[in-house]
């Protein structure tokens, strides 16, 4: 039997400005995916990378004062920095400006494209978004404006290549709602069906030299016109692989992977569930498998983004240097929903920190290991037959990790994080019905029944720390590597009872 092969990919920014704390959102969900599949026995390759090849980052050069390989440099080590701040394991981060593997596979990908008859060129005249990097119809602007960027679209006209996205609609709608594109949640699923419905019209995958400032891929065998940023950074997923430079890891993670699994923003969902599949399918290569869509962080309403009008933006490595990687981890984690948009506060932030750390995990296991010193010297008993009333609890540790994978499943971090809490809330519960102190009490008068249910009592909250620090490990991992230590024997002993946990509101 073979080992399943997951290769989780996060969509690459532009880097016309440093990361914001609504990309660390999609960053530390794929993360969690991650950890959780290694965790559960999988292969995991888990991508990063940046988009640096955009006109956007070409005007934010202009606007800097800075030539455009200077600014991109910089945003993007700013984003590759990222690692560590928030606690990433990722296997791979590719730079579409400067990675020798990502041109070798754009061309290739044109190529094929062109193979099949879907690219030609034609003159084009529309209203064309910077921010989006995309042409909009009057229909889909809002008062005349870019419904993302609240900005006016400018009228572009020029001669490019353009791709048959038309001739995929029919094999779009039925991968779609066949499951084989699989699109979570369903609102996402239900919006790219309607945009299929809507009719498909053929896109402009070209732009011009001179209107790219000479910045970009130049479109092969037509030097005058760079590929489109859209075309170019969604081929990164097979780019990063070495597709172009017969790399086997091409064939190991995208051709025979078991997941090819995309996390993205709402934003850029006709980018990814209707553009790179039609793509793919002119190229004959395998569709990614699960488009996970998440919505957006706000701070007082307003989308929290890098540029536009209004712009509002949280630096998450600031935020993490405040108050700590898991803090911010668990936050995004525990308190975005999978459906809607979530609004940002520090004080959410260490409230939540506060309650479900400090008061929550830290409380108890500190309460439990204190106990198994006071009452066992440090050495906890043996998990024997249960016949003192800890069932419920040693129940629903059984039941924790099976409910974290349906949850994670289901593209559901609220969720998971639920199923791994109530281990916390069952084991206090445990610690509320059992009284362990009156059981101590008991066996010191001689009481053996009292004895042996203390001893029962304190295996299975023992128990409930160590699966807590298992279960916890790809939300939280270094929260969770604190409670597993806390109670790993260490000579036969557990470690003496420490804080494992500060509270953040404290520090403000």
């Amino acid at each position: 039997m073979t080992t399943p092969r997951h290769y989780i990919t996060t969509t690459i920014p532009y880097v016309n400005a440093r990361p914001h704390l609504g990309f660390a959102l999609e960053l530390v969900q794929a993360d969690t995916l991650a950890r959780h599949r290694r965790q559960r026995g999988d292969d995991v390759r888990l991508l990063s990378g940046t988009d640096d090849n955009s006109l956007k980052n070409v005007l934010a050069a202009e606007a800097a004062g800075v030539d455009v390989r200077t600014l991109v440099d910089r945003n993007a080590d700013a984003f590759a920095a990222l690692r560590d701040p928030l606690a990433l394991s990722l296997d791979d981060f590719i730079r579409t400006s400067s990675d020798p593997r990502h041109r070798a596979g754009v061309e290739r990908l044109w190529r094929r494209c062109a193979a099949a008859g879907d690219l030609y060129r034609k003159a084009y005249e529309g209203l064309y978004c910077v921010g989006c990097e995309q042409f909009y119809t009057p229909e889909e602007l809002v008062d005349g404006r870019c419904a993302e960027h609240g900005t006016a679209p400018q009228r572009v006209a020029e001669e490019n290549w353009f791709f048959r996205l038309s001739r995929y609609a029919d094999r779009l709608r039925e991968l779609t709602t066949g499951g084989a594109l699989r699109i979570e949640p369903a609102a996402r699923r239900n919006e790219v069906l309607a945009l299929i419905d809507g009719g498909l019209h053929d896109f402009s995958v070209s732009r011009s030299h001179t209107r790219a400032r000479g910045w970009g891929i130049p479109v092969p065998d037509d030097p005058d016109q760079v590929v489109y940023v859209w075309w170019d950074a969604l081929g990164n997923y097979v780019t990063s692989l070495g597709y172009g430079t017969d790399d086997p890891a091409y064939e190991r993670w995208w051709a025979a992977g078991d997941r090819r699994v995309h996390l993205v923003g709402k934003g850029v969902v006709r980018f990814h569930a209707v553009y790179w599949p039609a793509m793919l399918l002119s190229a004959g290569l395998p569709l990614p498998t699960d488009i996970l869509v998440h919505d957006y962080l706000t701070v007082g309403g307003r989308k929290i983004s890098k540029s536009g009008k209004g712009t509002t933006t949280v630096d998450p490595v600031a935020l993490t240097a405040a108050y700590g990687t898991d803090p911010v981890r668990w936050w995004l984690l525990r308190d975005v929903p999978r459906v809607g948009d979530a609004d940002f506060t520090e004080e959410r932030l260490t409230a939540r920190a506060d309650a479900d750390f400090a008061g929550g995990l830290g409380n108890l296991v500190h309460r439990i290991v204190t106990m198994v010193h006071r009452y066992r010297a440090g050495t906890v008993p043996a998990l024997g037959t249960d016949r003192f009333a800890v069932t419920p609890l040693l129940d629903v540790c059984r039941a924790a990790p099976g409910r974290i994978d349906a949850a994670l499943g289901d593209f559901d971090f609220r969720r998971a994080v639920d199923a791994a809490w109530a281990i916390v809330e069952e084991a206090n519960r445990c610690i509320d019905a059992t009284r362990p102190w009156e059981l101590a009490r008991a066996e010191r008068q001689g009481n053996a029944d009292a004895a042996e249910r203390l001893d029962a009592v304190l295996a299975a909250l023992v128990t409930a720390c160590r699966v807590l620090g298992e279960e916890l490990g790809p939300f939280v991992p270094g929260a969770a590597e604190r409670i597993a230590r806390q109670v790993t024997p260490v000579g036969g002993a557990l470690p003496e009872a420490a804080p494992l946990f500060g509270r953040l509101q404290e520090q403000r």
